[in-house]
């Protein structure tokens, strides 16, 4: 990560994944010191370039409230949270205004079979694209990728990450330029 940090440019921003450890097989539980060591690792290595920090829960991790609490327990909040779900049972009201409460991103997602409408928790814009409907595959259109430009725009975000992980071919490549380019247009 330092490496990274030293040949990045100045304004250069990373979001960094929790590790699967802490996610998918420890689901948040009795994974104190390593989220803690994760957090130590990613501040030391990248510094002020470190923009957020994403913890993608599995598709099986549907909500309770006591998974929202192990949520909100787990998080350090010196840092970029985003949380992203991938069970359409968290997609309720009382979850984003607990995520709001907590100063927590929620990650809106573009995701087969889930809810694709740009949601607002903090000041910070978090969006994954992962191919729909065929996962990490399909490309979208341009107009596609417009609607959900103006979408993110609309919601005033002080930041707004976009994240193309359509990149099983070369889809995620040629989304994340339409909307760079759109980005300089718009």
């Amino acid at each position: 990560m330092q490496s990274w940090y030293e040949k990045t440019p100045d304004k250069f921003k990373f979001s960094v994944k929790a590790p699967k450890t802490i996610t998918h097989i420890k689901r948040l539980e009795d994974c104190k010191e390593e989220i803690e060591r994760f957090y130590s690792v990613i501040r030391e290595g990248l510094k002020e370039k470190l923009a957020s920090v994403l913890f993608q829960l599995p598709p099986s991790f549907s909500y309770s409230l006591e998974r929202l609490e192990a949520i909100i327990t787990a998080v350090n909040r010196d840092f970029n949270n985003v949380i992203e779900f991938r069970h359409e049972s968290w997609w309720k009201q009382e979850v984003l205004e607990i995520l709001s409460d907590n100063k927590i991103v929620f990650c809106n997602v573009n995701y087969p079979n889930l809810p694709t409408s740009v949601i607002k928790t903090t000041q910070i814009g978090y969006v994954r694209i992962h191919g729909n409907p065929k996962l990490f595959y399909s490309e979208y259109t341009h107009e596609d990728i417009e609607a959900l430009y103006k979408n993110v725009k609309s919601q005033n975000f002080e930041t707004a990450y976009i994240y193309f992980n359509n990149t099983a071919s070369t889809a995620g490549i040629t989304n994340a330029l339409q909307a760079k380019k759109m980005n300089q247009e718009l």
